[in-house]
């Protein structure tokens, strides 16, 4: 990934939600290019990418439909297996590490594959497959460089505002799109 940069839909979004939204929009571009970034250029991020891409090379739709069932009925359940490989992985461990470094900033890191199916994850979400939804179809969808920035939304349980940031993951020496990103990014918490 090349440079992160912060789309027009989050000026809007941050618009309404007072009159410091250009320092905030400035504060998560700054957080996005100066660390962010940095975090899925790591040789573990990428060596996660290519080895799932290439597990993952002849799934067909039905396929990744069937995974992320699979993966839905897990939430709640005593037995996980297929989140509890997921979250054991190197790649989710790392991303742990950097969520917990980020002082609250970032509330969730998760990285999916180039059929949108989480490679990695610092917390569970409630879906494996990524790629139904905008933050896979506006990143890896448009290929490298391209951004998706979620609507500003209330976290009720901790009164904290968040947005989601995704950005599509190209491999740093070859160029080759290997997947994206998604940051969810307490507002609130940036100076």
């Amino acid at each position: 990934m090349k440079r992160l940069f912060v789309t027009s839909a989050l000026a809007f979004s941050l618009l309404a939600h007072g009159a410091q939204a250009i320092d905030t929009e400035a504060n998560i571009s700054g957080v996005l290019e100066n660390t962010l970034a940095a975090w899925v250029e790591n040789p573990t991020v990428i060596d996660a990418l290519r080895a799932q891409n290439a597990a993952h090379a002849t799934l067909v739709e039905a396929d990744i439909i069937n995974l992320d069932n699979l993966w839905r009925a897990e939430v709640g359940a005593t037995e996980t297996p297929i989140q509890s490989e997921v979250m054991a992985r190197e790649i989710s461990k790392y991303l742990i590490e950097k969520q917990l470094s980020s002082n609250g900033v970032v509330s969730e890191v998760f990285v999916f594959d180039m059929v949108g199916l989480n490679v990695g994850q610092s917390g569970l979400t409630s879906d494996y497959w990524q790629g139904d939804e905008a933050k896979y179809q506006e990143t890896y969808g448009k290929g490298s460089g391209s951004i998706h920035t979620s609507e500003v939304e209330l976290d009720e349980s901790t009164g904290a505002y968040l947005v989601q940031v995704s950005s599509a993951i190209s491999d740093p020496a070859t160029g080759e799109l290997l997947g994206g990103v998604t940051f969810g990014i307490n507002i609130g918490l940036l100076e």
